[in-house]
């Protein structure tokens, strides 16, 4: 990898972010991703990341749906993306259960290790974007900047938990669409791809 060029990526969490939150989604059916979502993603698209989504779906560690349930919704948001001609470059998921002790399950790094390895993707400067401190804290461990989205979960657990978190996430965005505006904003504006940035994040009666 050394020999080639390292890029900058954008890395999605894949229910509440693309997709509707839905708990557990263990059936093809209740998938149903978000009407911004596919114009979102094409102008990631055509600015020239790479865009990887990275989603634990410990659902197939628990029995709820079997394992290959996660590469069918995969191929049926790859397929809907198409018809927006958007893409997404890799879909990374983590099946496993939290006290399994994997080192890919959300916030720890190895499904972002793993795409930076397979895809040529610089992990610092990239983005995480995501509706569960999980995804903050992704972006924390790598180095990489965050954005969290009201979306799915996010507006529940930023109203009520935020303050809890042990550091915030660099930008709050209302969703999807929301997020790569903050993104092609940031890099229209020039910054260097490895400041770090630290905003500071909206206080819970902000986010209403």
């Amino acid at each position: 990898m050394a020999d080639r060029q390292l890029r900058r990526a954008v890395f999605l969490d894949r229910d509440g972010t693309i997709c509707e939150e839905v708990g557990y989604l263990n059936h093809i059916s209740r998938l149903h991703i978000y009407p911004f979502a596919p114009a979102a993603i094409r102008r990631l698209n055509d600015a020239g990341f790479p865009v990887v989504v990275v989603t634990n779906q410990s659902g197939a560690g628990r029995g709820f749906f079997p394992e290959s349930l996660i590469a069918e919704v995969h191929d049926r948001i790859r397929r809907e993306l198409t018809v927006s001609g958007a893409h997404i470059d890799a879909f990374y998921a983590c099946p496993h259960r939290s006290e399994d002790g994997c080192d890919c399950r959300k916030p720890r790094i190895g499904m972002l290790e793993r795409a930076a390895s397979e895809h040529s993707i610089a992990l610092p400067g990239s983005w995480v974007v995501g509706d569960r401190q999980a995804d903050v804290g992704l972006a924390h461990n790598a180095g990489a900047r965050s954005i969290f989205v009201l979306t799915g979960y996010g507006r529940g657990e930023y109203e009520w938990h935020s303050r809890e978190w042990p550091y915030p996430p660099d930008f709050v965005a209302e969703d999807l669409g929301a997020a790569v505006d903050t993104i092609l904003s940031h890099e229209a504006g020039g910054r260097n791809a490895n400041e770090p940035v630290h905003r500071p994040a909206m206080t819970p009666g902000d986010a209403r």
